[in-house]
């Protein structure tokens, strides 16, 4: 069994941290201040995006939609997305491997 914490960070700035890993899938933690954003990118696998905490927009292939706490959001891998904080916010992000 593992206990994981969430880091307690501050909004300053953007930070992604990674939670747990294993062979087959990965846990990260986006800290997702207000008017901050991550650029468009590509990620080489499947993933989903969850907010945890305040209010996201999330962009890919031209359609931009505002997340609230627990809206999830799934992908394939290499379609390119982008998202900002539209207050600021704590996400997950599931990776698989």
């Amino acid at each position: 069994m593992n206990i994981l914490q969430w880091e307690s960070s501050s909004f300053g700035a953007v930070a992604i941290h990674c939670l747990y890993q294993n062979a087959s899938s990965k846990e990260m933690q986006i800290i997702l201040p207000k008017g901050e954003s991550i650029k468009e990118h590509k990620a080489s696998s499947h993933i989903i995006v969850q907010v945890l905490k305040g209010k996201i927009w999330f962009e890919s292939q031209g359609e931009r939609n505002n997340l609230n706490p627990f809206d999830m959001v799934t992908l394939e891998a290499n379609i390119p997305h982008s998202l900002g904080g539209l207050e600021d916010s704590i996400v997950r992000l599931s990776v698989a491997l």
